[in-house]
């Protein structure tokens, strides 16, 4: 197989695109570096197409090295033949492969294994033909009490147990089986016992098609089985699996047709249906799971490329009950300015005190933002702080903030270190304030698994999820690039080619000699070569350098191009920063001019312009800001049916997104309320993090569930 021509054809891409892609992979060049600076080679791939072809390469090979494996192995039973090689070729799947090494994989004692060591091959041979012969007289003649072989019937059986494991050893006749599963199978589900209200109870009488089972619902059926609430199974038509291995088997109606018939049957029952079975279960896990990465992985993006709340004095509030309130207040730069702990609720409820304390904390920090932990006793604490804001006179937005993952980060080794002097509780606090100030900064210092979007995120394979979110997480943070002095270590691990180690050997540094002056004393950081600082040097900015392109996502490979094309338009690097006057000269230039001009390719060429109009740009400033409210939460019996309120995008699902309309419940929009057309899934609509514009459908008060829709009323 040219595995490069087979990448290039599924994913509709010229053959040079993948030879070139594939050449950067192979020399150790990270996805974030290739999609940034290697877009001449790659034809402008992005991130996620680059993960996903690395995905698809690592496979393909996988393949390959299993093919030869298989090779070997059957080559060296001496029993490979020209049919066997070109099916070993022709295979595209894993399970191909498996099905056609099936017969010749070394296998644990079975029927047919002892079946075999008692000389009974020839008789299965003789009943398998399905000659005219008589069936018990031929097995007459295989009776041994030296092999343990009493009688004829003794022998039939042995016989057939070597037909039905041969049958059930055929890879053409499983990979029908499997493709019929798959088109006319069902996937059911039954209450385990008798306990009917559980979250499965949906799933007690269940049934839908194999082919268009939602993954969600597989993940469920799946969740169910495994904590004993659920029977599961996959059903077909009765008959119609016994019958496509019959038919392919029996050859007449004669007295061994009558017995191969048998073991086909018991061939189907007893060693096909149950792998069969495993096999359309695993797969439908495997691209449920997949389906499930996905979203969670698309959720992580957006919350973490969420727009930062610049240049504000943030107070962070954790909420809580009886160990009440932690509050820290961080000024512009993240630095914990004041702590303390106020309680709202019962049992130790201390409410003018509290509003004592917040509004001097506000007052004495000239505190302009507040970011709300989502947790227990939020509502509370919403509640009272936008009755606070009505009584101050400052002008103080607040925001809700989701806190998961924020104890996670606590109690982690990391906060211990940045915050030494303050107990876990109020290093939440500061978490939360910190995570409105500037998401990705904060949340990188969490396990992204607890930070919580997405659906059965515990049950996904952790390999695999780990691998994705991590993914997620570096392209996010080299697409923003990170400040080379104020970055924590946690922070910069994720840049391309920084593993942890260096990433704490660049604060060590920075602690000991002082803030960076410009890009190249990276290469004065220990165990940071040349080709880390290929991978890296981009991504990091460095403030007031005395090269202003060291603040820029230039690569320094592109300094003399960036010099070059300022020259050639008459501007020199102070001129950096004026849009306008850069784009009208670059246009009036021409691209494809400047590119041939300065010698570089126009996709970089057109990544320099940015750069050098908007020095140090943020992606994330060109997003619509988040929703801010001032004291407008209500009750969830304000709600009405009709109401037309904004929210923000909590969470998306495969069935629908869930919505912050500042009430303590999220709404939940379902897929079929999302658009007036039709649509496979939510991600087509809405992202984590979205200001929306909904309905209320209804309100159920005593299950605390609200129905909402962003299609608008008539």
């Amino acid at each position: 197989m040219d595995i490069n021509s087979t990448i290039a054809k599924e994913f509709n891409l010229k053959q040079e695109q993948v030879d070139n892609t594939v050449a950067l992979i192979d020399d150790g060049k990270t996805i974030p570096f290739i999609a940034r600076y290697r877009k001449e080679v790659t034809g402008s791939l992005d991130d996620q197409v680059l993960r996903e072809l690395s995905d698809r390469l690592n496979y393909l090979r996988n393949l390959e090295k299993r093919k030869e494996e298989v090779r070997a192995s059957i080559t060296e039973q001496e029993k490979m033949t020209d049919e066997i090689a070109q099916a070993i070729d022709n295979a595209v799947t894993l399970v191909e492969v498996e099905d056609i090494y099936r017969p010749f994989k070394p296998k644990r004692k079975t029927r047919a294994s002892v079946a075999r060591e008692k000389g009974l091959e020839e008789l299965a041979a003789f009943v398998l033909e399905q000659g005219s012969g008589d069936p018990s007289a031929e097995a007459e003649r295989f009776i041994s009490e030296e092999k343990g072989v009493a009688n004829s019937e003794e022998a039939l059986q042995g016989a057939m147990d070597i037909i039905a494991e041969d049958v059930s050893d055929s890879a053409e006749l499983r990979k029908y089986l499997r493709t019929l599963f798959s088109q006319i199978g069902k996937i059911t589900s039954a209450a385990s016992g008798d306990d009917a209200d559980t979250v499965y109870q949906n799933y007690f009488e269940f049934s839908e098609g194999v082919s268009r089972i939602a993954g969600h619902r597989v993940l469920a059926i799946d969740r169910g089985e495994k904590e004993g609430a659920l029977k599961v199974s996959i059903d077909v038509p009765e008959g119609a699996g016994e019958r496509a291995v019959t038919s392919r088997y029996v050859k007449n109606e004669s007295a061994c047709a009558k017995l191969v018939e048998q073991a086909c049957v018991d061939s189907y029952k007893r060693l096909i249906y149950p792998s069969i079975e495993r096999e359309i279960r695993s797969e439908l896990s495997e691209k449920a799971q997949e389906g499930a990465i996905k979203v969670f992985s698309s959720n992580l993006r957006q919350l973490l490329m969420a727009p930062p709340v610049k240049g504000t004095v943030t107070l962070g509030l954790d909420p809580g009950y009886a160990h009440g309130c932690k509050l820290a207040v961080v000024d512009e730069t993240g630095k914990v300015l004041d702590t303390s702990i106020v309680y709202l609720t019962p049992p130790r409820k201390e409410t003018e005190k509290a509003k004592r304390i917040i509004s001097r904390m506000i007052e004495k920090c000239a505190v302009t933002t507040i970011a709300i932990g989502n947790g227990t006793a939020s509502r509370e604490s919403e509640q009272f702080i936008a009755e606070l804001l009505k009584e101050i006179p400052q002008k103080v937005s607040y925001m809700v903030v989701s806190e998961a993952g924020a104890s996670v980060y606590s109690a982690s080794k990391l906060a211990a270190e940045e915050f030494p002097d303050y107990d876990v509780s109020l290093r939440s606090a500061v978490s939360i304030a910190r995570r409105m100030q500037d998401p990705l900064a904060e949340l990188v210092k969490i396990d992204p698994k607890a930070i919580g979007v997405g659906q059965y995120q515990h049950d996904m394979p952790k390999a695999r999820m780990d691998e994705a979110l991590r993914g997620v997480v570096e392209d996010c943070v080299n697409s923003v690039g990170v400040d080379l002095n104020t970055a924590s270590y946690s922070l910069l691990s994720y840049i391309s080619g920084i593993n942890s180690t260096v990433a704490k050997n660049i604060v060590a540094y920075r602690e000991e000699n002082g803030a960076f002056t410009d890009r190249k004393q990276l290469m004065k950081v220990a165990k940071l070569g040349a080709k880390a600082f290929e991978q890296c040097a981009g991504f990091l900015r460095v403030p007031g350098a005395k090269d202003p392109l060291d603040n820029t996502g230039v690569h320094p490979e592109s300094y003399s191009a960036a010099k070059a094309l300022l020259t050639q338009c008459g501007f020199a690097v102070t001129d950096m920063g004026n849009k306008e006057l850069i784009e009208q000269k670059v246009k009036a230039v021409g691209v494809k001019k400047l590119s041939q001009d300065i010698g570089v390719g126009i996709p970089t060429l057109e990544d320099i312009v940015k750069e050098l109009e908007k020095p140090g740009r943020d992606p994330r400033d060109e997003l619509p800001p988040p929703l801010m409210r001032s004291g407008d939460v209500m009750e969830l019996s304000d709600l009405k049916e009709g109401m037309e309120l904004m929210g923000t995008v909590r969470n998306v699902i495969d069935f629908g997104a869930f919505v912050d309309i500042g009430v303590h419940e999220d709404g939940l929009v379902h897929i079929s309320q999302m658009s007036n057309k039709f649509i496979k899934h939510p991600l087509e609509v809405v992202k984590v993090g979205d200001v929306v514009k909904v309905w209320v459908l209804g309100v159920d008060l005593k299950r605390k569930r609200i129905s909402l829709t962003m299609k608008q009323p008539k």
